[in-house]
């Protein structure tokens, strides 16, 4: 009798029930430059996606090639905005974002003179650097608001901004020869408000006047739970998991009080967490940094997996997070961007994978990927190492 291969999305599935599949379950997120080198590297013919125009058909052949068990979809493949909120002369841009790290295509809006604004209107320009280039914010819309009525005359996006009705079809095709494990990432709350206000003077604002900050994560936020709704709604049990992002730590610890957080975010990205549960997905949280000491109380607001694991940051030492947390929580990430990666050799690539497949993989709760996006100046046999298949396997 034979027995059926275990599909990637059972491998994942099987993870996050905390239980050991055949091997660890691996996810990919790299910066475009990163990806046109696998395009080369592997002499990639485009596969046939029958919609080109969601997914880009060379990069989901890469992540076959590298048998990549996750698949990502995202609010801003989806965006139907007004005429009016175009800049002069500006038109939407969907493959040029340098932070589009998956197949999938991401809004933007790009001007003649090449600035570029994502659907929020976060006013954004490309920084090059000797490997490549990224995106940094050229300019804080909200920055000279001084009270809440200021606030109100902002083009806020609305949820009909959005036309979600090609999503089962997308899933179809992403799903068209196996089953993958597929979360949507539903965007953030924190990070937004504060890039259309400026990092200090939101922080101070929460200090001492909250009431724009507030203003700004109540519109946000608003627009997020309905549109997670109505994707929900739509797509039923073909997507598998929930994704927000929020940064609110550091390389040493957290961006602001416990009480501030407790106070001021906990409550957004308790409704983020409501809006899935309502339909019973899981959710993943990405938070970069030292996030330990909230660990405890992301778990009681129904967290499921948390991501990057930057295991260089304090109190986020793999060991201790399985060792504490393990049975409660699954893990995303763990493979260092910063050295390991970019400046480790192969050998030191296939230890730190074995090492974290050996401790965060035990008994499951584990997906194998990098702490971040893969950078642009990662030398392509670490990439290639890190994906290799015989790591995947727990001794």
């Amino acid at each position: 009798m034979t027995t059926q291969a275990i599909t990637p999305r059972q491998r994942v599935l099987t993870a996050l029930n905390h239980q050991e599949p055949d091997r660890v379950p691996v996810d990919f997120l790299a910066t475009p430059e990163i990806w046109a080198q696998l395009v080369e590297h592997f002499e990639l013919d485009a596969i046939t996606v029958s919609r080109p125009d969601y997914l880009q058909p060379e990069r989901e052949a890469v992540l076959r090639r590298l048998e990549v068990d996750t698949r990502v979809l995202s609010y801003d493949m989806f965006c139907q905005p007004p005429l009016a909120v175009l800049k002069p002369g500006a038109a939407a841009d969907w493959w040029g974002a340098m932070s589009r790290s998956t197949p999938a295509r991401m809004w933007r809006q790009r001007t003649p003179d090449d600035q570029w604004y994502d659907i929020w209107g976060h006013h954004i320009r490309l920084a090059h650097n000797q490997t490549g280039a990224y995106e940094e914010f050229a300019s804080w819309p909200l920055e000279s608001a001084e009270s809440v009525d200021d606030l109100k005359a902002f083009p806020w996006p609305q949820p009909d901004w959005w036309d979600f009705s090609p999503l089962p079809e997308v899933i179809g095709q992403i799903n068209q020869l196996t089953e993958y494990h597929i979360r949507f990432r539903i965007g953030s709350v924190f990070e937004l408000a504060w890039q259309l206000r400026g990092m200090q003077q939101f922080l101070m604002d929460l200090a001492i006047d909250p009431s724009i900050p507030l203003y700004i994560m109540d519109r946000i936020t608003e627009t997020i739970v309905e549109n997670t709704r109505r994707v929900l709604e739509l797509a039923g049990d073909r997507l598998d998991m929930v994704y927000f992002y929020d940064d609110v730590a550091t390389q040493h610890s957290l961006m602001m009080s416990r009480g501030m957080w407790e106070e001021f975010i906990r409550p957004y990205h308790t409704r983020l967490i409501e809006a899935a549960k309502a339909f019973g997905k899981p959710v993943m949280y990405h938070c970069d940094g030292a996030l330990y000491p909230l660990i405890p109380a992301l778990l009681d607001m129904g967290i499921d997996l948390l991501n990057p694991i930057q295991a260089d940051a304090k109190g986020m030492e793999p060991e201790k997070l399985k060792r504490e947390f393990g049975d409660r929580l699954s893990f995303h990430g763990g493979i260092d961007i910063i050295r390991t990666l970019p400046r480790g050799s192969t050998q030191d690539v296939a230890d730190e994978v074995c090492d974290r497949v050996r401790v965060l993989g035990e008994n499951g709760g584990y997906i194998l990927a990098s702490s971040h996006h893969i950078q642009s100046d990662t030398p392509l046999e670490n990439v290639l190492e890190m994906y290799r298949l015989a790591h995947r396997y727990r001794e």
